[in-house]
């Protein structure tokens, strides 16, 4: 696929809305934002022409720092990508101080070849190979996340929030699926439900999570992977814009408190045919075979994936037994101890939840990397061992059953050697984003922890 660049299918003047900046953004392989802010005159040429940024921006390691070994800087002569916004229109941004809007957009070689290293073109190949077969991926996803006292993101540690609404009681406390808690920010919660719905972001659900000020927003399925890549996108910058709105800070760190619930990040996905059928409903409750060659392919190809799953060192503190993040690859019917759910529903709503994966990690890859193992599955006609009942960490170790990487290195070694993932997401991804991953792990190791002085100086 390419594009023109034209301009032909845009058309937009920031200046009807009355703002006169806007933000142009694609996400780099960590799911970071990287773009620029503009003056509103200058949209229409956006629209038409697009953003130049380096394609190497799309290879920065976490802290925003060239990746010398990825190939994108001195191989290519640091040169530029073209990045074109992924929507007609743009969204307001209702939580800046000053007028603004924001424009969602990914990166393109300069010829309008897709980047193959763009996040989000990645999911749309891997889209593109299920349509080739007859099939529509449908995607959501339910993101957690944790509440913070305004005075976090300034002191470098995490402290629960008070209560707007409930007297100047600090949420010190876990109170699971608690109503009060979400009356006491209930400001905050109005917002972010008003900027969702003026942003396009299909909110449903809200919950009070496991952890002190810890919530999660579902968002509702669309049968458009890479939109539901923008959502979940988008609603992370919303849900942080809006707590600094209100005097709070927000984090989708995996792991925060290190004695509390960790912050997860599920996705919820079925396929349809030409004619709209779930081709994972067989109008049993056990679902369709093409549902089991779906949870096989995710299996095996699980391990190899952990690195899109938990990016960053602080990831791997969720995965411990009995923490509800899976550390096994392991199915089952309605069971949440499982990496793989099938959840209980209509035959026709059949489908399955995947549950690995921490809110720290890119949307793009962690939908693109869910699909390439379930089409690899599929594909390859791969069936899985029989579903589990009841505690998944006891019986998936009872039966040897794949046990996931547990240490951040172990989990960049995985995706280089990965064969399939190469096929499925590119030589080019796993290159770059690899080499990122080292990068970061090589800064942190030369740094010294506050534990170490505290027992060796």
């Amino acid at each position: 696929m390419s594009v023109n660049f034209n301009g032909d299918n845009k058309s937009f003047d920031s200046s009807d809305t009355g703002n006169k900046e806007f933000d142009l953004f694609i996400t780099d392989l960590n799911g970071n934002l990287r773009g620029k802010r503009m003056p509103a005159n200058g949209s229409e040429k956006a629209f038409k022409e697009g953003v130049k940024l380096p394609r190497s921006v799309i290879g920065f390691d976490n802290w925003g720092d060239d990746v010398l070994e990825n190939g994108l800087v001195f191989e290519t002569g640091d040169s530029d990508g073209v990045c074109m916004p992924v929507h007609a229109n743009p969204v307001n941004v209702p939580w800046a101080d000053a007028p603004r809007d924001q424009v969602l957009a990914m990166m393109f070689d300069p010829d309008g070849k897709p980047f193959d290293a763009d996040p989000r073109q990645i999911l749309l190949s891997i889209v593109d190979r299920f349509a080739r077969i007859g099939l529509t991926p449908v995607m959501a996803t339910e993101l957690e996340f944790y509440l913070l006292d305004g005075a976090s993101e300034e002191q470098r540690f995490p402290e629960p929030p008070v209560l707007a609404e409930g007297h100047g009681r600090r949420l010190t406390e876990t109170d699971c699926y608690s109503i009060e808690e979400m009356d006491g920010l209930s400001s905050f919660f109005a917002d972010v439900r008003s900027a969702c719905e003026e942003q396009g972001i299909p909110a449903d659900t809200i919950i009070s999570e496991l952890g002190p000020g810890q919530f999660e927003i579902n968002l509702m399925h669309v049968a458009d992977p890479a939109l539901a890549g923008d959502h979940a996108t988008l609603f992370k910058r919303l849900v942080k814009g809006v707590a600094r709105k209100h005097g709070y800070g927000a984090t989708f760190m995996a792991k925060p408190y290190a004695d509390k619930s960790g912050n997860g990040f599920h996705t919820h996905f079925s396929l349809i045919d030409n004619d709209g059928n779930n081709v994972f409903n067989d109008g049993t409750e056990a679902g369709s075979e093409l549902l089991r060659h779906a949870i096989a392919g995710l299996m095996e190809t699980m391990a190899d994936s952990m690195l899109i799953f938990a990016p960053h060192l602080n990831s791997y503190r969720r995965f411990a037994a009995g923490a509800h993040a899976p550390t096994f690859a392991s199915w089952g019917y309605e069971n949440r101890t499982v990496a793989l759910r099938v959840p209980e529903s209509e035959p026709v709503a059949r489908r399955i939840e995947h549950r690995v994966s921490g809110a720290d990690a890119n949307p793009y890859l962690v939908l693109a990397s869910v699909l390439a193992g379930a089409l690899y599955g599929i594909e390859n006609k791969l069936q899985p061992p029989s579903a589990i009942e009841g505690d998944a960490y006891a019986e998936a170790e009872a039966r040897d059953l794949p046990r996931l990487p547990t240490r951040w290195d172990d989990a960049t070694e995985a995706l280089k050697e990965s064969e399939v993932l190469k096929e499925y997401m590119g030589e080019s991804f796993i290159r770059v984003f690899s080499a990122a991953k080292e990068q970061e792990q090589r800064k942190i190791q030369g740094r010294i922890s506050d534990i170490e002085y505290e027992a060796y100086l």
